[in-house]
């Protein structure tokens, strides 16, 4: 019998959305329960570390989106083949973690000169430096992002790529097909496209 699984999060993909397409793809009911904002001042002095998302297994309060992803990569065979594709798997994450950083505090700045600042360092050093190196891993990897099946990690991309074109428009990938063709290749999942076509409608 599968554990029962609660999955608090805001109206919005944003870090839990991985979570969510693992639960898709492994076919795994759980319980998406969105907080409305005007009630998170109340719900987060409830959490461990004041953050969302927070995961309930059987009643037990988990925190972190990427521990929580890793728990359940494991449970439904989405590490990789071997530890060392884990391994990998931590080792991109973790460095897109290290880019969305980045992205955050250039979509975070208040003061508009010193946005345009942070957006110009971005498109012209951040961004290429990252997602060539993204793309390589890829294109070597004939379409995956570790190893030669889907991971957790896959759907982190997935839905990393698919922001990244929200923010910077639908051409904003064309330079990096290996990457493009990753995300397509993520939402056209069967069990993926059904989430996605139902999903509830968030900006991010």
């Amino acid at each position: 019998m599968s554990p029962h699984y609660k999955l608090i999060y805001f109206n919005a993909r944003g870090r839990a959305e991985h979570i969510r397409l693992i639960f898709a793809y492994s076919g795994i009911e759980y319980e998406d329960y969105r907080i409305p904002k005007e009630k998170w001042p109340e719900y987060k002095k409830k959490t461990p570390f004041g953050m969302l998302p927070i995961l309930e297994i059987d009643g037990k309060v988990v925190s972190q989106s990427n521990a929580i992803s890793r728990f359940l990569a494991k449970q439904y065979g989405l590490t990789g083949k071997d530890e060392w594709e884990a391994l990998q798997c931590d080792v991109l994450v973790d460095t897109l973690g290290d880019l969305k950083q980045v992205l955050w505090q250039y979509r975070s700045e208040q003061d508009p000169i010193k946005k345009e600042e942070r957006k110009a360092k971005l498109m012209k050093e951040t961004i290429p430096f990252y997602l060539a190196k993204f793309e390589k891993v890829v294109a070597d990897n004939n379409g995956y992002s570790v190893g030669s099946n889907i991971t957790w990690c896959d759907f982190v991309f997935a839905v990393s790529l698919e922001n990244f074109e929200l923010i910077f428009g639908k051409a904003s990938l064309d330079q990096y097909p290996a990457l493009k063709g990753l995300k397509e290749k993520v939402y056209s999942i069967p069990s993926i496209a059904a989430w996605y076509a139902k999903r509830p409608v968030t900006e991010f």
